[in-house]
């Protein structure tokens, strides 16, 4: 007989403890163990428990490991959470098998040595049959489903309790994410918020919504929002980052002359256009949609143009702005020098598009569509010993749950976004195909969008200073692990895997739209590691990037408005503080969008940083070592993020990597 070390490590985490008995079985090269009872008694969370499996003659080299659990006479089934099994063979050699999921079953699971293989890697026959049973499984629990014309597809599932056990969130965070709904809707209800639909008589009224809720920008936002500084100040580090470009020519339906605005120091427009001080935000993916019906009032959402200039103190300013996109007797154009309010409902009313214009594309297709989409794809055609499957899957946790949870509440039918904001219901999947039919490979790499936005040079713009360094240093780390494991590019061209992900991806994603630039095949190593750094960069950085800045910019309801109850001035001289006021949304409708972005900006207690992997998919020493460094680079750019932070009157954090998610979780 010959005896295997087996150490068992259960995770430590809530109801990771069970009752029920575990089972293993190891298969190698020259025969499989007898299935071998581990426990005789409760294994618990966060243990490390070792046990003996002995065997008539050696295994040779271990392939896999065979897991179940049934429970004892009396007990329910319950779920175990298993981190990794560790073997020490008769012959003292020593093997890894990640594991990372809940079992919660009686089926037999097969988990496969840690050492990262390709498909034409697998030189056993063993191996090659796991492979493709673990394939054939993968592909059945991870399907597509049609969710709209011109829209990328999602994962076909019957709401987030049937997800797969793997991808559902963690108990803590199923909690904390309740609570903290379910509590903030309480105090809406205690306050008699939720179903008051006057309007505001004061606008300070609007911080009794939540009392103690506050951050410190958004309090700053609330003392600042009608300054013009503020309001440019956003494009560039706001949560929507993405839409400014410089403008050299303007366009055609946007009529300013040199004498309709004011350019200090004595220039004029045409000499600022040609030195490159002007910027452009065009909201034209809004025009033309139909505005929501909110408790029986029509809504207003308009298509603005925006003009912004960069004063010789490197200060960016607005100077003019046209809320729809033809120009008209009834369209006119808004100036700093108009009266007050007359400027001010000008600025409102492209706040509230840039909240429709930040939430359908910067947010939920840039970020969570496309990040379900790379997940699902990777789940469906990637073993787990794949590497690239290694490298990518802590940037897939909590995706598929947190979107089936918006479909329901968010955008469904009975959804908070469909109740409560203007391009809510009819509108979405309107301005949803809009946005697919312009989307492209450049603008979802940061270095490529800097470029063609041509914002390359614009002072104190610190999303792109830090998101083009967090672009670098995830770059390096993603070209590292895929040039140890792809050596040629005939490798790539010959991963049967790598090829149906992308494919799978292009067809899926991006709706077999050549213009889109989207690969669908690889043919080189560059190419392939530029998308991955995508991948990666889209699913952790540029979701929070997008995400985590909403309650800061979006707490005080007049800075981003998630409708307006009143049409645009068709003249000017005819507003006030009134028609601010009557413009607004009402009080439930503020309550509920404020106590929404409240949720969306809270940080789960096992929230993950960007670059700390806790589960060890890689077991090689290469790959190991070049997360640690990777993680270490970015622990180099959180201080100085921070040290540069010290001098800001407004710092900006959401790129400091620390506060970045390693996937979009929330």
């Amino acid at each position: 007989m010959v005896d295997y070390e087996v150490t068992v490590y259960t995770g430590d985490r809530v109801q990771a403890t069970t009752l029920n008995s575990v089972h293993i079985k190891l298969v190698g090269t020259d025969g499989e163990s007898d299935r071998t009872w581990l426990n005789s008694m409760v294994i618990f969370r966060g243990s490390v428990s070792t046990y003996t499996v002995s065997c008539p003659n050696s295994l040779g080299q271990l392939v896999l490991i065979e897991l179940d659990k049934r429970p004892l006479i009396l007990l329910p089934d319950d779920a175990w959470f298993a981190d990794k099994v560790e073997i020490k063979s008769p012959e003292d050699d020593f093997y890894t098998f990640p594991v990372y999921c809940w079992i919660s079953d009686r089926e037999t699971h097969r988990y496969r040595e840690g050492k990262a293989l390709r498909i034409f890697d697998e030189s056993n026959p063993l191996g090659q049959y796991a492979r493709q049973q673990e394939l054939s499984q993968r592909s059945a629990d991870y399907d597509w489903d049609f969710y709209a014309p011109g829209v990328p597809y999602t994962i076909k599932a019957d709401g987030p309790s049937t997800l797969p056990d793997e991808v559902q969130f963690s108990f803590t965070k199923t909690t904390e994410f309740a609570f903290t709904a379910a509590t903030g809707l309480l105090e809406l209800k205690l306050k008699g918020l939720v179903d008051n639909q006057e309007n505001w008589k004061n606008l300070d009224d609007i911080n009794d919504v939540f009392r103690n809720k506050d951050t410190p920008l958004s309090d700053y936002v609330q003392e600042h929002w009608k300054e013009d500084w503020l309001f440019a100040y956003q494009f560039l580090n706001g949560v929507h980052p993405t839409l400014i470009q410089r403008c050299k020519t303007l366009p055609k339906n946007f009529p300013v002359t040199d004498d309709m605005v004011f350019i200090p120091d004595g220039s004029n427009l045409s000499n600022e256009l040609k030195q490159g001080n002007i910027y452009l935000c065009d909201y034209k993916n809004l025009d033309g949609m139909p505005a929501n019906t909110i408790q029986g009032m029509q809504q207003y959402l308009t298509a603005p143009l925006v003009l912004l200039h960069k004063r010789p103190d490197d200060k960016l300013m607005p100077i003019a702005i046209q809320l729809k996109q033809t120009p008209a007797e009834d369209n006119p154009i808004f100036f700093p020098t108009d009266f007050p309010y007359d400027w001010l409902i000008a600025k409102i009313f492209v706040r509230s598009a840039d909240f429709s214009e930040h939430q359908i594309n910067a947010h939920l297709l840039r970020t969570h569509l496309l990040a379900e989409v790379f997940a699902v794809s990777l789940l469906r055609n990637f073993s787990m010993v794949h590497p690239l499957y290694k490298l990518l899957i802590p940037h897939t946790q909590y995706t598929l749950q947190i979107n089936e949870l918006a479909r329901k509440q968010l955008i469904g039918p009975t959804g908070v976004f469909t109740q409560f904001t203007a391009s809510g219901g009819e509108a979405l999947t309107m301005i949803l195909e809009r946005l697919m039919s312009s989307i492209t490979y450049r603008s979802l790499c940061i270095p490529d969008d800097i470029a063609d936005r041509d914002m390359q040079d614009v002072p104190n713009f610190y999303y792109r200073d830090d998101g083009l360094q967090l672009w670098s240093i995830m770059f390096k780390f993603v070209q590292g692990v895929i040039q140890y494991y792809y050596k040629s590019d005939d490798e790539v061209h010959d991963d049967s895997e790598l090829q149906i992900w992308i494919g799978d991806i292009f067809e899926h994603g991006f709706l077999s739209e050549p213009q889109t630039g989207i690969p669908k095949c690889f043919t080189t190593v560059p190419e392939l590691t530029k998308f991955v750094t995508m991948v990666m960069f889209t699913s952790s950085c540029q979701h929070a990037a997008i995400n985590s800045g909403q309650y800061d910019y979006g707490g005080w309801m007049p800075n981003t408005p998630a409708t307006l109850q009143r049409a645009p001035p068709t003249k000017k001289d005819t507003t006030s503080a009134a028609t601010m006021r009557e413009t607004l949304p009402p009080k439930n409708v503020t309550a509920q969008g404020m106590a929404t972005v409240w949720l969306l900006s809270r940080q789960s207690s096992d929230f993950v940083p960007l670059g700390h992997y806790l589960d060890e998919y890689f077991t090689e020493e290469t790959p190991l070592k070049l997360q640690r460094d990777f993680k270490a680079e970015l622990d180099m750019l959180s201080i100085a993020i921070n040290n540069r932070n010290i001098n800001l009157e407004v710092p900006y954090t959401y790129l400091d990597p620390k506060k970045i998610e390693n996937s979009v979780a929330i």
